[in-house]
C-alpha cells in the first residue's frame, strides 16, 4: 500500500518467475515422450495413448458426433492455461479507462505478478519508489520526494532470469530414467510456482471478474468494458471485481487419470470409478514421477476399478 517493494519477497518472485519458465521448457520435452491429446472443437484434454471415449464435448457440431471429441495433439498451451493481466507501470497509479485498453501490453499474469512483487525485465518497466508514498485521503497519494536521493544504482538480479526454450532446440529425454528425473523436476517447478504465487497474492492483491475469467493483477481491477459474460449488457460490459484465489491464477486444468497407461484405455461404463489430476501433474505421473499426497484423493488411487462391465453392475 506505501508503493514500496517487500525486500523479503523478492528472491520468492525470482523463484516463481523462474519455476514457470523451468514447467515450460519441461513440459515440451515431456510431450514427445508422453501421449497427451486435446479436441479441437472443445477445450478439453486427455493424458494418454488414445484419448478418452466419454461423451462430454459441447464445442461446434457435438451433436453430430453425438458429444465424442474430436481428438488431435496439444501443446504446452494447451496443457497450461495462459490467464493473461494488463501489465502495470505504476501499481498505485490511476485505474485503465476503456479507451486506454488497446494501448496498453498484456501479459501472462504470474509474470505480472512476479514483476510488481520485484522482478525486473528490460521489456515490461516498471516504477519502482524508493520512499513511501504520501497519503492525502482514502484513494489519493503523493510521490514522496527523492531527489536528495543518490541516484539509483542498477540492481543486479539476485538470480539469473530463465528463457524458453524455442521448440526448434528441444531434445527428448534419452532413456527412462530421465525421463522420470524430468517428471520429478517438472513436478517440482509446479508446485513451487503454485506454492510460491500463493504467498505472493497474500501481499501483492490480484483480483478476478465474478462473471468471467479476467483476471487483473493490482488493488483494483481496470475500467475496460471487455466482459462478455451473462447478462453483460446491464452492466454494459463492466466487470465485477472479487479477490482472487490461486486457481483464478493458475487454473489446474483437471484431466481424468489413467490407472495403467500401459493397460486397456479408459472405458466409458466405467467412468464412475476413475479419478482426476491437473494436467501438469497426470503428465509427470506417467512420466515416472512419485504421486504427491494432497493429489492421491482426487485420483481416487483407494477406489479398486473394476476389470469390465459386468463385474461394476455387482458393486453395491
Amino acid at each position: 500500500k506505501n508503493g514500496l517493494l517487500v525486500k523479503s519477497l523478492v528472491p520468492l518472485a525470482y523463484d516463481v518467475f523462474n519455476a514457470r519458465i523451468t514447467l515450460i521448457n519441461n513440459l515440451k520435452k515431456l510431450l514427445k515422450v508422453v501421449c497427451v491429446h486435446a479436441c479441437s472443437c472443445c477445450n478439453e484434454i486427455h493424458v494418454g495413448h488414445v484419448g478418452h471415449p466419454f461423451r462430454s464435448c459441447r464445442g461446434q457440431n457435438a451433436n453430430v458426433r453425438k458429444g465424442l471429441h474430436a481428438w488431435t495433439s496439444a501443446t504446452v498451451d494447451d496443457i497450461v492455461l495462459s490467464v493473461e493481466a494488463f501489465h502495470l507501470y505504476d501499481r498505485l497509479g490511476k485505474r485503465i479507462p476503456h479507451e486506454e485498453r488497446f494501448s496498453i501490453p498484456r501479459i501472462p499474469a504470474v509474470v505480472e505478478l512476479c514483476i510488481q512483487a520485484g522482478v525486473n525485465l528490460r521489456e515490461f518497466p516498471t516504477k519502482r519508489r524508493r520512499k513511501p508514498v504520501i497519503r492525502i485521503g482514502k484513494k489519493e497519494f503523493v510521490d514522496a520526494d527523492e531527489s536528495e536521493l543518490p541516484d539509483p544504482v542498477p540492481e543486479v538480479p539476485e538470480k539469473p532470469l530463465l528463457t524458453e526454450i524455442p521448440d526448434s532446440e528441444i531434445v527428448a529425454p534419452s532413456d527412462e530414467d530421465d525421463v522420470a528425473w524430468l517428471g520429478e523436476e517438472t513436478l517440482q517447478a509446479w508446485e513451487k510456482m503454485r506454492g510460491g504465487a500463493k504467498r505472493l497474492m497474500k501481499m501483492y492483491p490480484v483480483r478476478v471478474c465474478g462473471y468471467c475469467p479476467e483476471v487483473h493483477v493490482g488493488a483494483s481491477g481496470h475500467k475496460a468494458q471487455n466482459c462478455g459474460a451473462h447478462k453483460h449488457q446491464q452492466r454494459n460490459g463492466q466487470h465485477g471485481w472479487q479477490s482472487a484465489v490461486l486457481d483464478d491464477l493458475i487454473p489446474p486444468r483437471y484431466v481424468w487419470h489413467v490407472p495403467d497407461v500401459n493397460g486397456l484405455p479408459l472405458q466409458r461404463e466405467l467412468r464412475n470409478f476413475y479419478g482426476q489430476a491437473p494436467a501438469v501433474v497426470e503428465i509427470c505421473i506417467q512420466a515416472g514421477a512419485v504421486v504427491p499426497d494432497e493429489y492421491k484423493s482426487t485420483m481416487r488411487l483407494d477406489v479398486g476399478i473394476p476389470s469390465d462391465v459386468k463385474e461394476a453392475e455387482m458393486v453395491i
